[in-house]
């Protein structure tokens, strides 16, 4: 199954600038067979939600646990860690730090590290964590685009770390069918990795997942950082990784995810499964609760969305329910200004300047 050109062109809105025309917004349910207009006959579930913080904490282990299945088998990380430093960049008040580690299963994962020269004690991190189609590069400078963050947040005083993902930047042509993955269209090493993982009764999200907590582990190993304030923040793929990783792995304090502010059912209901790569989707899920199950688990750690209105992988419909349900969540622990959803009007599927400052008033604020 190879990316349509509808999807192509949707991927070329990630580093879009936010003025290009965005996309038409089509109305909920229209050209939708009717045997999938009613989620629940199909067999999809729904989130209780909780009369009071009790309550919820009586239920919270069994969603987390059904977000936990849904991911499939991740093998133990690897203990001790398998990390090689292979060069420094010094830049102007602060150095990268190229590392690579084994995940200890089927790849070498490459990173950067950046780290402030001038520090006092232990600093508050940042796990970035790029989009579909993007790498390190990225987000590092190396190769710029709208997912650049590394300096802005080195500079205020944050060591700031990611890695390549599955499929992207340096681990392209690393996938079952080596470099032939690399030549052809870059969905095929995304492809293979799906269709193997589902053999071993794993999920692709679920490895993916299982490297930015590896990631997270040599992170939070640093000495020149405070592991109680690590935040995870990232665009798209990145924004749907930061807010999952957040749900499975308390050690993320902060979260702030721009544009995929996706809830499932209404993504079925624009017509709009497409706009999300194969990599997301696991077993399971929908038979439980829809995507505010797995954000649920973020309450009452501090959780910004920014995204545009039309953006082609977040309905704003969709939005709108998963903020009124959030903001339920976040009442039960009176923390309500834990969680902000910004939505932008007449915008895409964009990281812009103002979400960048966003984005780092909200770890500055919290971290």
């Amino acid at each position: 199954m190879r990316h349509t050109a509808w999807l192509a062109a949707f991927m070329l809105l990630t580093s879009a600038p936010a003025q290009q025309a965005p996309p038409p917004i089509q109305t909920p349910w229209e050209g939708v067979p009717e045997p999938y207009r009613e989620l629940q006959r199909l067999g999809a579930g729904k989130l209780e939600i909780p009369r009071d913080l009790p309550q919820w904490r009586a239920q919270r282990e069994r969603v987390r646990r059904i977000v936990l299945e849904s991911l499939g088998e991740r093998p133990l990380r690897p203990s001790p860690l398998n990390v090689r430093v292979v060069s420094t960049d010094q830049k102007d008040g602060y150095r990268i730090e190229k590392f690579v580690f084994d995940n200890g299963v089927d790849s070498m994962a490459p990173g950067y590290i950046a780290i402030p020269d001038q520090r006092q004690g232990r600093l508050p991190a940042i796990l970035t964590m790029h989009g579909h189609g993007s790498s390190k590069e990225n987000m590092f400078g190396y190769q710029p685009t709208s997912q650049n963050v590394a300096e802005l947040l080195v500079k205020r005083g944050y060591v700031v770390l990611g890695i390549d993902s599955y499929f992207n930047g340096e681990r392209r042509g690393t996938g079952p069918a080596g470099e032939l993955e690399r030549q052809e269209q870059r969905s095929d090493q995304e492809m293979s990795l799906f269709k193997l993982n589902l053999w071993l009764g794993r999920t692709l999200w679920g490895m993916m997942l299982r490297d930015e907590q590896i990631a997270l582990d040599y992170l939070a190993s640093r000495p020149e950082v405070d592991p109680a304030r690590i935040g995870a923040q990232g665009m798209s793929m990145g924004s749907t990784r930061s807010w999952w990783l957040a749900a499975i792995d308390e050690r993320i304090k902060a979260v702030v995810g721009v544009a995929c502010f996706t809830r499932y059912e209404d993504l079925i209901a624009v017509r709009a499964l497409r706009a999300h790569g194969i990599y997301y989707f696991v077993p399971g899920l929908l038979k439980h609760f829809d995507s505010e199950g797995v954000m649920a688990l973020l309450a009452p750690r501090p959780f910004l969305a920014l995204t545009g209105d039309r953006d082609l992988g977040s309905p704003p419909e969709g939005m709108n329910k998963l903020e009124e349900i959030l903001k339920q969540f976040y009442r039960l622990y009176s923390r309500p200004e834990a969680f902000q959803s910004i939505v932008y009007p007449e915008t895409g599927h964009v990281y812009t300047e103002e979400m960048k400052q966003r984005m780092v008033e909200w770890f500055d604020r919290y971290l």
